[in-house]
């Protein structure tokens, strides 16, 4: 079983683990403790995309397409929900140290573009714009030939990912509202992803033959083959995540629903009588 140690993804990491610890150790400092759950979901997404960037699917993607692609999934569709719910407030307010905050609260011009960039009629095309992108032959062969274009599809995707689930689980508030809207954003997202993924299976001939050629027989695999359990994954993982965001946000709307009914109850009978 190959692993990577390629340095850039485990400074990276690193920071990403210091930084973290850093913050929540702050705040402990200040008398609040963050949610064991938040906490969890970070670590949870760090670590998958430790095991994207530095395990053995990192070591196989230029010599099957199915490996490659659990990569990406890993990545990008997996790893994004956790690491920002993992961010949400206080968590985010100190993540950086002060004099980066300090900087980046000066910059208003770089808020103003990310806020732009979060919104939901923004953050869905760039999503759907960088997915079919890279997946276009030759930016897709470009990428495993080239390590430079193949780190920053790997940003790309990761990216397109934190900015498509921001408005979703909203970071920047300490609780998540439980809009419907949520729904039918993340089914909209999945459903672009989800005609891709039949794009591979479906497909007759190999869509990136250039490349992998008749790389994937090494491992006992078709090129055919290959290429739709790729193609397969990606429609799995889709279903799964419209499922969970179907239950997950219908409950949590209808809770808030059900609060804020008890609370006008609640307001209503204690209200003095009006003769």
């Amino acid at each position: 079983m190959k692993f990577s140690l390629a340095p850039g993804p485990i400074v990276v990491l690193l920071l990403g683990a210091f930084l973290y610890v850093r913050a929540v150790g702050t705040l402990r400092g200040r008398g609040y403790h963050v949610p064991r759950w938040q906490q969890a979901a970070w670590w949870i997404g760090l670590s998958l995309e430790a095991v994207a960037l530095l395990g053995p699917l990192d070591a196989y993607a230029d010599q099957a397409l199915s490996a490659h692609m659990a990569q990406h999934l890993l990545l990008g569709d997996i790893a994004a929900p956790f690491l920002v719910a993992g961010l949400r407030t206080p968590v985010l307010l100190f993540l950086l140290p002060r004099p980066a905050l300090k900087t980046l609260a000066r910059r208003h011009g770089l808020r103003r573009v990310f806020g732009v960039l979060s919104r939901p009629r923004v953050a869905f095309p760039l999503y759907v714009v960088a997915l079919y992108g890279w997946h276009i032959g030759f930016a897709f062969e470009g990428a495993l030939r080239n390590p430079v274009v193949h780190v920053l599809q790997h940003q790309t995707f990761l990216a397109v990912n934190l900015l498509l689930w921001w408005p979703v689980l909203e970071p920047q508030r300490r609780r998540m509202p439980g809009h419907l809207w949520k729904i039918g954003y993340i089914f909209a997202a999945r459903m672009s992803s989800m005609f891709l993924g039949m794009g591979f299976v479906f497909s007759h001939g190999a869509l990136y033959g250039d490349y992998y050629g008749s790389k994937p027989l090494r491992h006992g695999l078709s090129v055919l083959g290959d290429q739709q359990t790729a193609g397969g994954m990606m429609m799995s993982l889709d279903i799964i995540i419209i499922f969970l965001a179907l239950c997950y946000f219908f409950f949590y709307a209808a809770r808030q629903s059900a609060a804020s009914e008890r609370a006008e109850t609640a307001e209503r009978s204690a209200a003095p009588a009006v003769t």
